[in-house]
């Protein structure tokens, strides 16, 4: 296989919701504690997720004062600071806003610690916000010219970084753009017994604008675990072997 094998990791409302009021319910820190540990137990090579996931849990929406205009022109092209990581942290942050400070997840409460930083750009990015990621020895990969190609970042990931195994965390579109180029080989889906309600918070898998329509995609159960006071670990795949 040209990419890593590709799990899609998350945790829903009973009504597939991924944002909302009831991640804040105490009843819920017990599902984003399994969540934790499933993610643990993967001993995945690295992860993904979107730029507001990474702003609101790891950055803390730290901004960047880029309006230097002395910076030289740039390459866009492909930048691996650490290959030899222990694992990646991959950002999906296209046109360059995320505010690092480090080159790792400093996050002690998780295994996520240490986790070096690979983000994937779109060359509409700026040469400041390519110099700071250099500065920084943050790596990066471009996976478009204007919009994102998943397929080509998963091949990169492969071959630049050795990574076989790749968690997809959300968000919604992140995950709806995998599904829609046939990236999601398996669904590991922790289902927390609340219902939201919200009517705009996002679900599990969303379709962005640009992209069209793509056929059904069907999901076979692989294994189901309960959990405690009524929750749900789901295991499906994509191809029903």
């Amino acid at each position: 296989m040209e990419r890593p094998y590709i799990v899609c990791h998350m945790l829903t409302s009973l009504d597939g919701k991924i944002v909302g009021d009831y991640l804040e319910d105490e009843r819920s820190s017990y599902y984003t504690d399994q969540y934790e540990r499933i993610h643990e137990s993967y001993g995945s090579q690295a992860w993904m997720c979107g730029r507001i996931t990474f702003e609101e849990h790891y950055t803390r929406g730290h901004q960047l004062d880029l309006n230097q205009t002395d910076v030289p022109s740039l390459p866009r092209t492909d930048y691996v600071a650490d290959k030899d990581a222990r694992r990646f942290a991959v950002a999906v942050d296209p046109s360059g806003k995320l505010g690092w400070t480090k080159n790792f997840i400093e996050d002690e409460s998780t295994d996520r610690m240490g986790n070096h930083i690979v983000e994937v750009l779109t060359e509409q990015v700026s040469d400041a916000y390519l110099a700071y990621l250099r500065e920084l020895g943050i790596s990066y990969i471009f996976g478009g010219e204007k919009q994102l190609v998943f397929n080509v970042v998963v091949q990169k990931l492969k071959l630049l970084f050795a990574i076989d195994h790749l968690l997809i965390e959300g968000g919604g579109v992140i995950n709806g753009s995998f599904l829609n180029e046939g990236l999601i080989d398996e669904l590991s889906l922790i289902i927390a017994p609340i219902a939201d309600g919200t009517a705009d918070a996002l679900t599990l898998f969303e379709t962005s604008s640009h992209l069209k329509k793509q056929p059904l995609v069907h999901f076979f159960l692989k294994d189901v675990e309960k959990l405690d006071d009524g929750g749900l670990w789901l295991k499906y795949v994509t191809k029903n072997i």
